[in-house]
């Protein structure tokens, strides 16, 4: 039996600005918790089936950041720092003393975010394909951070599709990439594009200075590059993993499960 095998609860925390985040809460309350950050302009669905294949006696919590799947909001701060807080709320409302955070793409920031948040809650930092793009850390200055981000303004689809093809090896099946591009480029506005200007102008560098919890990162080998290890080896320990595209909790969620398994174990 798993995780996923016992009942889940779909639940949600209220905060400021008609902040609602809506999460699913499954496994005993007791055991090892695990709380798991969708990417940007996803949803705590993606982790769906990681979730059966987690052993039966974890807690896991499956978060939607705001304005991405069930979560609403009208705030106007859309930044790393203020999503962390969306996931810290859920823990206070699960009253968690400890647990692993997990944070696939974007997600990865937002859980090294809650990390530097909650020092004494978080006892490590798993990221899924995160953390190591060069094109966005370290920290780009405001003429970079506009060019990055002038695509997304003046073809929005584009960009979108763009963004799928860049984190898809050559292998990767088309109609799995299609429907990447679908649900991401359905992603609710403004939030969807405030919120990857946020990833843009975060500090990673400034943040892993601050988090002193270790960090794993699950990187697909063929989208991670040299420079990237020779940079970041040192404060994090990079594993390049085989299971598909850069979404592949999606794609290989037994493999994913059994990698998160093995990390919270330590």
């Amino acid at each position: 039996m798993t995780a996923g095998a016992s009942a889940a609860t779909n639940l949600k925390v209220q905060r400021s600005n008609d902040t609602t985040i809506r999460y699913t809460a499954s496994g005993p309350a007791g055991g090892p918790t695990l709380a798991l950050i969708h990417g940007w302009a996803c949803n705590r669905s993606d982790f769906d089936a990681v979730t059966s294949f987690l052993p039966e006696n974890y807690r896991v919590l499956a978060i939607d950041l705001a304005e991405h799947g069930e979560s609403r909001s009208t705030r106007d701060v859309w930044t790393i720092e203020e999503f962390a807080r969306d996931v810290a709320a859920v823990l206070e409302a699960e009253s968690v003393d400890t647990c692993v955070v997990v944070g696939h793409s974007l997600g990865g920031a937002v859980a090294v975010e809650v990390g530097r948040l909650l020092p004494d809650t978080v006892s490590q930092v798993v990221a899924l394909d995160a953390l190591h793009y060069l094109f966005l850390f370290p920290a780009l200055d405001e003429q970079q951070a506009d060019a990055a981000l002038r695509p997304l303004h003046e073809d929005f689809a584009g960009a979108v599709r763009g963004l799928v093809e860049a984190g898809s090896p050559p292998e990767t099946d088309p109609a799995l990439k299609d429907s990447y591009f679908e649900k991401m480029v359905a992603v609710r506005q403004p939030a969807g594009l405030r919120s990857i200007e946020g990833l843009v102008h975060w500090d990673m560098d400034a943040a892993l200075c601050e988090v002193k919890q270790p960090i794993t990162v699950f990187a697909v080998r063929d989208l991670v590059s040299q420079d990237a290890i020779d940079r970041y080896g040192d404060r994090m320990d990079i594993v390049l993993v085989d299971l598909g595209s850069h979404h592949f909790p999606v794609e290989s969620p037994e493999g994913t499960a059994k990698l998160l398994a093995g990390v919270a174990t330590k």
